[in-house]
């Protein structure tokens, strides 16, 4: 039986993942905080919920992909009281651990709660190619994520909302490096296309890829909440200067990440090294 599925939050990501459900037949309704994300998915024959309350009432299955802790934990308040005994709950957010526990003790006896964070931006979404990271037990749902990319099994609940946290905040201090390797290149005089061409070929490679991207689609405010989340648990000094540096561009809040590494590349060009030192 096609389990039916309650869609709560269409961002950038939430959107495309939301419209693969749809297109594999799954009966859907999407709640958005701004409705007017959803007039695409309801044109798709899409149910559209006024509330998280009302999306989830005769749901199977729940997924969320929302901003941050706070926000998953304000609409899990909206939708306990009406989730139905054997739901399954999905946070395919970037949330953390200790926020995936916190939704944990939200939820009412007899919904399974799993975590499932996503590797992958917007066209991996669209294409139904995501790495889908699950902490938890996802026999009831695996066949629903594998129209949404290929799952990883990581351990108890919370372990794939670590691992997704580590492998971002690696990835986002990756593009900042990256980012200040180019400026470095510009004051040492090596023509852009010399210097990209090197960092793509060496072990920052995938750094470097998404640093120089295109197309893709991680709001720098979103980086910016992946690593302070980060800095939150642990003492990580490197990791706090790069969240200090994201800081820095809160204007570029809604661009991509890598908008933010060329903001970072055009900042403050290294001073050049004396003659001497230079080869």
């Amino acid at each position: 039986m096609t389990p039916k599925i309650a869609f709560l939050g269409l961002g950038g990501m939430g959107t495309p993942m939301a419209t693969r459900l749809l297109a594999a037949g799954h009966p859907l309704t999407v709640w958005n905080r701004t409705p007017v994300k959803a007039e695409a998915l309801a044109a798709r024959g899409a149910a559209v919920a006024a509330t998280p309350a009302d999306a989830v009432r005769e749901a199977d299955v729940v997924i969320s992909m929302l901003a941050g802790p706070a926000a998953v934990a304000a609409v899990a308040d909206s939708a306990a009281p009406q989730l139905r005994v054997g739901a399954h709950w999905l946070e395919m957010s970037t949330i953390g651990p200790d926020a995936v526990r916190d939704l944990a003790e939200r939820l009412p006896d007899g919904v399974t709660l799993l975590d499932a964070p996503v590797m992958g931006s917007v066209d991996k979404a669209a294409a139904g190619e995501l790495g889908i990271l699950v902490g938890g037990d996802a026999d009831g749902v695996e066949a629903l994520l594998g129209d949404l990319g290929t799952v990883t099994r990581c351990g108890a609940l919370g372990s794939a909302a670590a691992l997704k946290l580590m492998l971002n905040t690696a990835l986002i201090g990756g593009v900042v490096v990256v980012a200040e390797a180019l400026a470095l290149a510009e004051s040492l005089g090596i023509p852009a296309s010399v210097a990209e061409r090197a960092l793509l070929g060496s072990a920052l490679g995938g750094a470097a890829r998404r640093a120089l991207a295109t197309g893709a689609v991680f709001p720098v405010a979103l980086a910016a909440k992946d690593v302070a989340l980060a800095t939150s648990v642990a003492p990580l000094p490197v990791l706090g200067a790069v969240r200090d540096r994201l800081a820095a561009h809160a204007d570029l809040a809604g661009e991509d990440l890598g908008r933010a590494a060329e903001r970072i590349r055009g900042d403050s060009p290294t001073p050049p090294l004396p003659e001497t030192l230079r080869g």
